[in-house]
């Protein structure tokens, strides 16, 4: 593919659609995503700003950012539900994950949206809105919320394409379509165009982004600033920036994932642990390094939750090494409850190539050359056919997550 193109992928009212999740787990018969509903505030008071709203609530013209007493005028019989930071950024992280197995390639801009290149996986799919269709798809399958995906080939227009009608759909803004898709908008839906930036621009006469596109440049720095040659770069679909992949040395490589069924016996978690730390050993050795430690995460059907991490003698970056602390990390945490998430985390990360002080009696030594070449050769097949092309007898009745 001559060109770059750019994904990106933006939860659908996350908030509101996290807590709406967690709320249905929890027994509630009622989605907040189909009723009048915000997350935000104070639930007892009413104090406070709304978060993040349903569609329904937008219906009565209820915005992100207002004061939840305005919300409650306008819909007196508005449900509301406090925020919990703590599972936003839970669930945030295993979207995250469950993205970067698909593509690494990726640049988190906030809790709720990344950025991904999709060159890395243009040849396993027909055509960018394909793969990210499949994206898309496999996110509301693995989850339960919905993600919009952007594409284009400019970062600032595949954020524009994201915000297109919601929710659960894939929109192209290419530069080629900027004319068509972009200019007809009114100025104050250009990304970053706040709400004084496009009063003082209506000011000017300019009231959609096709009149900022043809304006002078010299008007607007005089009023704007250089923010103003900012918007006018935006507005030309001028924006040469690349997506900045997250380097996962800075804080570990994991995946963790909630089963369909709880898992009541070892056996069961094991198999789960296989299937994340293949996961995880694949990632490690994508990104060129080795882990010092591993992590087993378990939450209980209860939502409690537990985890230990282990010291390892050496830097690995072997599925067969990871799985197998994992499983001695589970075999000390596990009470014997009913399981509900399985998580498996590979930390402390080291170049690949940094020197390893081996032990006379390290039995394992012998093994790691024909280890690493075995998973060099399962990561090729995986890479040239997909995930699913090889997978190991002992997953194919594992649960299912």
């Amino acid at each position: 593919m001559s060109e770059q193109i750019i994904f990106h992928i933006d939860v659908n009212s996350a908030f509101l659609s996290w807590t709406a999740l967690d709320r249905l787990s929890a027994g509630d018969k009622v989605d907040l995503r189909l009723i009048p509903s915000i997350v935000g505030g104070d639930t007892s008071t009413r104090h406070g700003v709304v978060l993040a709203k349903s569609i329904p609530a937008k219906a009565y013209g209820i915005r992100t950012g207002e004061p939840v007493v305005n919300a409650f005028r306008k819909c007196p019989n508005l449900v509301t539900a406090a925020p919990d930071h703590a599972r936003y950024h839970e669930y945030s992280r295993q979207l995250i994950d469950f993205l970067a197995d698909i593509c690494p390639d990726l640049e988190q801009v906030s809790i709720d949206e990344c950025y991904m290149d999709y060159t890395p996986i243009s040849s396993k799919y027909s055509s960018p809105e394909a793969a990210a269709a499949h994206i898309k798809d496999s996110v509301y399958a693995r989850f339960g919320f919905t993600v919009n995906i952007g594409i284009s080939d400019r970062k600032v227009l595949a954020k524009m394409a994201s915000d297109f009608k919601k929710p659960n759909l894939v929109h192209t803004l290419y530069s080629s379509e900027i004319a068509k898709k972009l200019w007809p908008l009114p100025v104050g839906q250009l990304f970053s165009c706040g709400h004084s930036s496009a009063e003082t621009l209506k000011k000017l006469g300019i009231c959609t982004i096709g009149e900022l596109a043809c304006a002078d440049p010299g008007i607007l720095e005089a009023h704007l600033k250089s923010h103003g040659l900012t918007l006018w770069d935006y507005a030309n679909g001028r924006d040469d920036s690349a997506v900045i992949t997250t380097q996962a040395r800075a804080k570990g490589i994991g995946n963790s994932t909630t089963l369909s069924h709880d898992a009541v016996t070892a056996e069961d978690a094991h198999r789960v642990l296989l299937e994340l730390s293949e996961s995880v050993g694949i990632r490690l050795r994508s990104a060129h390094c080795m882990a010092e430690s591993v992590c087993t995460e378990i939450k209980y059907s209860t939502f409690q939750s537990v985890s230990h991490q282990m010291v390892l003698d050496i830097p690995t970056a072997s599925t067969d090494v990871i799985y197998r602390h994992a499983c001695i990390l589970f075999d000390e945490l596990w009470n014997g409850a009913p399981v509900r998430l399985l998580g498996v985390r590979a930390a402390r990360l080291v170049e690949e190539d940094t020197p390893v002080q081996l032990c006379l009696f390290d039995y394992e030594a012998p093994k790691s050359e024909k280890q690493q070449r075995l998973d060099a050769a399962l990561d090729s097949i995986r890479a040239r056919y997909g995930k699913d092309a090889i997978k190991r007898g002992s997953l194919l009745d594992s649960p299912k997550p």
